[in-house]
């Protein structure tokens, strides 16, 4: 056994990464063990080698919105491979680079499979290791699926790995992986299907602009298909017969792939967490406020690990380690802040909300303006031809502050954080539509 650690972090993505680096600045002694490549979901099996092959569909999708406009867009085409090959040059140097960084800040690197021996103590394979604090932050895995063949699925990150893009793909579930994946498969020339069991989709996004975006998806070949179940998946040779029921009547698509995007639970099956009598449940660490166990106090839990309000995305997590090393650190118990935190579907165009759902503020009791604006025929849109483009803006009267903003159309995943931003410093309308906006005394945010 080695000398006991201040601090032993497991999950070597970007909110462990973050925790491991604050501590270790410090001057604790610091580990962060993984059994996967450092970097996490985001930077090597998700967010952004995602946006690379988005990219991909996004000037194929640019040309043809032009064609009759001055661009001849008949002949253009993704080469997959070589847009997988652009892809790895971004995420190949990531694990070493991220070690590199690590091991300049003092951080011991560790690889292998973590489980909990008792309170404070952790064995990585065979080695044990003692530490006064542990930062649980193993991000998240593919949601179980029970129907028969259910392990003919890939999930994202193989997807994400695929040498070569079928022609016939069908996507489980309607969330953020089937319909990012759809938008850039759909692009790339094969002809993507989306089953759904729910009656719509993306239900974390505004029912109107998602309808927009499914009519949208349909122009460019990707079906959908809601109220959907599967019952089965059978191979046939090269192929797969998926068979599926939709209000009581049965059918079957035959298809050369099938892709898991039914949702993810935190991957914590590993870790022994009983061992170290740390409460859990399905949606992850049971935590305080603070981002400590209510169970363990060594422990500390963020991002999908942890069972919080705070939203599964690549920033929360980030801030939520960082606030966990905050606490560790200085023995205290701030809270993170979720307020103005934008999430966004990065389809062709992207769904992006901040803030209430409209069904949301009015059951909360708020008397809401519901500003709804067609932006397909602005300029900045007219300019590229994107002929779908919307934003839904919800105003608190008793106040005149934005309760929720919701936005499809091309650059609004950007222009969402504005939004985000002018929410969390509590400013009005009329002030964010005034020629001499106020000095803003507001402290600085800190992330």
């Amino acid at each position: 056994m080695t000398d006991p650690h201040d601090l032993i972090v497991i999950g070597a993505g970007m909110a462990g990464v973050a925790a491991a680096n604050k501590c270790a600045s410090q001057g604790w002694k610091v580990a962060i063990v993984d059994e996967l490549p450092y970097g996490g979901t985001c930077a090597l099996r998700g967010c952004d080698p995602k946006k690379i092959l988005r990219r991909g569909a996004e000037v194929i999708d640019s040309a043809r919105l032009m064609a009759g406009k001055g661009i001849d867009a008949d002949t253009l085409a993704i080469n997959w491979a070589d847009l997988m090959a652009h892809k790895r040059g971004f995420t190949d140097p990531v694990p070493q680079n991220m070690e590199a960084q690590l091991a300049r800040n003092g951080v011991e690197l560790l690889h292998g499979t973590a489980t909990f021996e008792s309170d404070y103590r952790l064995v990585v394979d065979d080695a044990v290791y003692e530490s006064t604090h542990f930062l649980i932050a193993t991000g998240a895995r593919p949601r179980p699926l029970g129907f028969p063949g259910h392990e003919h699925l890939i999930d994202s990150t193989a997807f994400l790995e695929l040498e070569d893009l079928p022609r016939r793909v069908v996507f489980v579930g309607g969330g953020f992986v089937s319909f990012e994946f759809a938008h850039i498969s759909g692009r790339a020339g094969a002809r993507p299907v989306i089953i759904d069991r729910s009656a719509r989709p993306l239900k974390g996004f505004d029912p109107d602009l998602v309808d927009l975006l499914v009519a949208r998806g349909t122009d460019v070949g990707i079906e959908m298909r809601p109220e959907t179940t599967i019952t089965a998946i059978q191979r046939a040779g090269s192929t797969y017969r998926v068979a599926i029921e939709t209000a009581g009547n049965q059918a079957e698509i035959e298809t050369d792939l099938v892709v898991h995007g039914a949702g993810r639970i935190p991957h914590l099956s590993k870790l022994h967490l009983d061992a170290a009598h740390v409460a859990h449940r399905t949606a992850g660490v049971t935590v305080a406020g603070h981002l400590q166990s209510t169970t363990n106090p060594a422990v500390y839990a963020a991002g999908d690990s942890a069972d919080t309000s705070g939203m599964a995305l690549t920033p929360v997590a980030v801030f939520e380690g960082k606030v966990a090393a905050s606490n560790m650190l200085k023995d205290t118990t701030t809270v993170p802040d979720y307020a103005g935190v934008p999430t966004v579907v990065f389809t062709i165009p992207e769904l992006a909300r901040v803030g209430l759902l409209q069904d949301e503020a009015t059951a909360a009791g708020i008397d809401v303006d519901v500003r709804y604006s067609d932006t397909s025929n602005w300029y900045s849109n007219y300019r590229i031809g994107e002929p779908t483009a919307a934003t839904k803006i919800l105003v608190d009267t008793s106040n005149d502050t934005i309760v929720g903003a919701h936005m499809l159309g091309p650059g609004y995943g950007e222009l969402i954080n504005f939004i985000g931003l002018a929410m969390k410093l509590g400013l009005t309308t009329t002030q964010l539509k005034s020629e001499h906006p106020p000095v803003l005394r507001t402290p600085a945010l800190r992330w």
